[in-house]
């Protein structure tokens, strides 16, 4: 899907310069046959499964939309995130309204669309409860717990431990089954979690798939027929280049103590998992130009992508490779930091990376992009965002017009005493 042609960068069958001369810098670019890959790959290792796309890692509608064709559910984390996964052609019966802080007014729409809801907290479900109850609906939810479980993953992106602010705690869950069955117009069908996000060790997945098990038998105990497990997502891919777990050693991993607990039970649960970034990941390169090499106490290469436009290095300490997209076959010479154009000494994309010479005028790829990239970009220093296009073979499309100056101050408005 990445390839070198005459040395220069091709996403699929198109030339990364020629997209760049077409449409500028910096630039987005998304192979379809490397997302449908990835799609295969886990209906392939879970054809039984319940897959929820989750929304939060793009949220792009065209990259959404090949997903949902694909017969993926969707995992959403906001009434927005609703509102785009309805129209990217997800259907509401597939769709689980995640997250810890969930508004009446979303609440409203979820039940209006006819989603199911992950539910955070009782202050929550008594929400549910009521809004259901005014909207003549019954809702089908999950409880989600916090598992208590350490995904050895980045602290910030650790969803399952104790400390964190999802959840409620798994030991005091039960009681929370037990208001659920006494109040009206919600019905409990299934228990949920997430333990974090680029995770590489699979053990923690087995660890947590135990403890829905361990509820599940209690649940049933309480007359519940539960529907479905949801182990969450959070499985990591290869950034570094030191290999990771594909969806087939996923299911080798959890699928064996899934249908040997599913004998203990009367229900036959179906399990449910929402992967994203093993999704779209490793589909996307960020290509930025450079503006200028200045040699000071480290080779830095200024270029016009920083993070506004990919916070992830600065944000997480996260890795990314970088090349030189238009001189691929070039040996590395030297040794360069790759900074970004915004005011903080935090824009750094990439520390200490042997190249090729690279000069003003350059193209740099940023490579697995694809998930939470463009979607936690912002309009930082005064930068419009940029476009993001979709190859695929030797077509191109863009699926996200470049943002103008307009857009910066679009919904800005100066009052009458001002003018």
């Amino acid at each position: 899907m990445f390839k070198s042609v005459n040395g220069i960068l091709h996403v699929e069958d198109v030339s990364v310069t020629e997209l760049a001369e077409k449409l500028g810098t910096p630039l987005y670019i998304t192979s379809k046959s490397k997302l449908e890959s990835n799609l295969k790959a886990y209906k392939d290792a879970f054809p039984e499964a319940g897959l929820l796309y989750a929304v939060k890692a793009n949220n792009n509608l065209s990259i959404m939309r090949i997903i949902a064709k694909k017969g993926f559910g969707a995992d959403v984390f906001s009434a927005g995130e609703l509102y785009m996964a309805m129209l990217s052609g997800f259907k509401p019966e597939k769709i689980l309204f995640n997250g810890n802080s969930k508004s009446d007014e979303e609440i409203r729409m979820g039940i209006r669309t006819g989603v199911k809801f992950s539910v955070d907290s009782i202050d929550e479900l008594y929400s549910i409860s009521e809004i259901a109850v005014e909207e003549g609906k019954e809702v089908d939810i999950a409880f989600r717990i916090n598992p208590a479980i350490d995904p050895k993953t980045h602290p910030k992106i650790a969803t399952g431990l104790r400390t964190s602010k999802f959840g409620i705690p798994w030991e005091n869950v039960l009681d929370a089954y037990r208001l659920a069955l006494e109040l009206p117009n919600v019905i409990p069908v299934g228990i949920h979690c997430h333990i974090g996000s680029q995770i590489t060790e699979l053990s923690p997945f087995v660890e947590a798939l135990n403890r829905l098990f361990d509820i599940a038998v209690k649940l049933e105990e309480m007359g519940i027929e539960v529907k479905f497990l949801d182990l969450g997502g959070g499985l990591g891919i290869d950034y570094e280049g030191k290999g990771a777990p594909t969806p087939k050693d996923f299911a080798k991993a959890i699928m064996p103590v899934f249908e040997k607990r599913c004998r203990e039970l009367k229900s036959k649960p179906e399990l449910w998992l929402e992967p994203g970034r093993s999704i779209v990941g490793d589909t996307t390169i960020l290509l930025t130009r450079v503006n200028a090499v200045k040699r000071s106490y480290k080779n830095f290469v200024a270029v016009d992508a920083g993070f506004n436009l990919l916070i992830r290095p600065a944000m997480y300490g996260a890795y990314h490779r970088v090349a030189v997209a238009n001189k691929m076959d070039m040996p590395a010479e030297e040794v360069y930091t790759i900074v970004g154009p915004i005011c903080e000494s935090g824009d750094v994309l990439a520390e200490d990376r042997k190249l090729p010479k690279v000069e003003k005028g350059d193209l740099i790829a940023i490579f697995d992009a694809g998930a939470y990239g463009f979607v936690m970009s912002s309009q930082y220093n005064g930068r419009p965002r940029c476009a993001e296009v979709l190859v695929d073979g030797s077509n191109w499309f863009v699926i996200r017009e470049r943002e103008s100056f307009y857009d910066l101050i679009g919904k800005q408005v100066i009052p009458d005493f001002l003018l």
